[in-house]
């Protein structure tokens, strides 16, 4: 893909959730406030975070798909990943909020003070689920799409936000049933799935930070792409690297020692080349030749 339409698929995308979220955000608040429902309140206020963690993706992309210039050669890809661990920290924070917040109120144990919601805030959680569990898939299939790991971030933070309205609908129903501590329980456990989901999107990121290689299946499907030239005797070294969203490729092949030098660069020009058809991520490519032992 183009950078120029990773830009626009990524922006499409980001622009439509702003304004769910938007939306969202509103009818939760003003649920929360006739209906008398702290948890909606406070889920209206996660929705909001959701813009911010949309506009960080929209710059991170847009920083990252600049091209190459004198003082960064390698291109700005891995700007992409910062966005990423920015949302992974705004999603660890507002999860650990969540938490701390439903521990007090289990520690405190002064329930029956507690007002109970109306019904306007338990349609409104309802609403919230399908809303935010829909923006998940959507932003997830064109995260996949693009191979974003920001877009991916904040398809993760849609569904942290329906998972928060799901506790938001148990408490409230639990509430309305007479169990007001079912609120801070759900909240825990609420707490727990969004951590780990920060914690996947951080440690996913930093992966990518930090040269690490690709799986074992891409670098087999490398080297049975080099070993399909007939002129390859061996492969003598192959590393890899996941550079933001692309990948970086060092190989050193083994050729009759007895070519000329220009005979051996055709060669390693060749291997250049189909290494690049067969694996569109793949940006950069090192062809080292050596003779064959």
């Amino acid at each position: 893909m183009e950078t120029s339409d990773f830009q626009k698929v990524a922006n499409k995308v980001s622009f439509i959730t702003i304004i769910g979220n938007i939306v969202l955000s509103l009818l939760k608040l003003f649920a929360g406030i006739i209906a008398h429902s702290n948890a909606m309140i406070s889920d209206a206020i996660h929705s909001a975070s959701d813009v911010f963690s949309t506009f960080v993706v929209i710059i991170g992309i847009k920083v990252s798909s600049k091209s190459a210039d004198k003082e960064h050669p390698y291109g700005h890809e891995r700007l992409e990943c910062e966005a990423a661990i920015i949302l992974s920290l705004v999603l660890f924070i507002t999860g650990l909020g969540i938490g701390l917040e439903a521990l007090n109120n289990i520690m405190q144990g002064e329930y029956n003070n507690l007002q109970v919601p109306g019904m306007l805030a338990l349609i409104a959680a309802i609403i919230s689920i399908v809303s935010k569990e829909g923006m998940y898939w959507y932003t997830r299939h064109y995260a996949k799409k693009i191979d974003s790991s920001a877009l991916m971030a904040d398809a993760w933070h849609h569904r942290s936000d329906a998972i928060s309205s799901i506790g938001a609908l148990i408490g409230i129903a639990g509430a309305r049933l007479g169990f007001p501590i079912m609120d801070s329980i759900a909240s825990l456990v609420i707490f727990v799935f969004i951590v780990k989901a920060a914690y996947s999107i951080f440690r996913d990121a930093m992966d990518k930070m930090v040269d690490h290689s690709c799986d074992e299946d891409t670098e087999n499907a490398i080297r049975a792409c080099v070993r399909k030239n007939k002129n390859v005797r061996g492969i003598d070294l192959l590393q890899t690297r996941i550079f933001g969203n692309k990948i970086y490729v060092d190989i050193e092949i083994a050729l009759d020692g007895t070519m000329t030098l220009q005979q051996a660069h055709n060669i390693a020009e060749e291997v250049h080349d189909e290494i690049e058809n067969d694996f569109p991520k793949v940006k950069h490519i090192m062809v080292h030749v050596n003779p064959e032992k």
